[in-house]
């Protein structure tokens, strides 16, 4: 697998050439799919290093895709679509999508999220985090979260809502997904919920790192660890 090339499912051929184009000018090679069967026997002869995928195809779409292809396969793929609704976003990234572009899109800014996606793919392989995130430290035992000198102690839920965002830097999780790192089935919460308890998250990390972020809001999605600058 070249971590250059690029699967492009995409039923609108000028959408998938422009999208072709530039990611040959950012010098990935590229291979464009417009029927949703043809997708995955595509996926597995060319060994893409992420797919970029339409939710709307002819014959299966990108959700029954996406599906297939995450039961066997954690290649990184990012879903496009038109449809905007919440059920589409959440459906998309449970069944394991890693990010969502929507349409109209910048062909620069969908370049950008292949970049980033497979920045860290590539840094996870070699058992790598960003410098800032690798002073971010979780100690399962006290419930400590600690930043270089600083620490900062959290209750049980907000330690581990840290830590299942914290183990899969840029990965998309829903609030359901959350919930279910959190409470066990006899537990019914809501959405706010979850938002409350990440609030009082970041509150706490500014504390001992007031100079980044690491949590952030996906809207209509859910919310996902990235170390950033403020």
């Amino acid at each position: 697998m070249s971590n250059k090339h690029i699967l492009i499912v995409e039923d609108e051929p000028k959408l998938a050439e422009i999208l072709s184009k530039y990611l040959a000018q950012a010098e990935y090679t590229s291979h464009i799919v417009m029927n949703g069967a043809d997708a995955e026997p595509a996926f597995k002869s060319q060994q893409p290093a992420l797919i970029l995928l339409d939710l709307m195809l002819p014959n299966v779409d990108g959700i029954e895709i996406c599906r297939r292809i995450r039961a066997y396969s954690n290649v990184p793929i990012v879903m496009i679509t038109a449809k905007v609704e919440e059920v589409d976003r959440l459906l998309g990234l449970e069944i394991g999508a890693d990010d969502y572009i929507c349409k109209p899109y910048s062909p620069k800014e969908v370049v950008a999220r292949v970049k980033a996606i497979l920045r860290r793919v590539a840094l996870n392989e070699h058992g790598q985090v960003t410098d800032v995130e690798s002073k971010l430290k979780l100690d399962e035992e006290t419930l400590f979260a600690s930043f270089l000198s600083a620490r900062v102690s959290l209750t049980h839920v907000e330690f581990m809502l840290l830590k299942a965002l914290y183990g899969h830097p840029g990965r998309i999780y829903s609030r359901d997904a959350l919930m279910d790192h959190v409470y066990d089935d006899s537990h019914i919460v809501s959405d706010r919920t979850i938002d409350s308890h990440i609030k009082k998250i970041r509150k706490k990390l500014h504390g001992i790192a007031p100079e980044h972020e690491f949590i952030h809001s996906i809207y209509g999605a859910g919310y996902k660890f990235e170390a950033q600058s403020c």
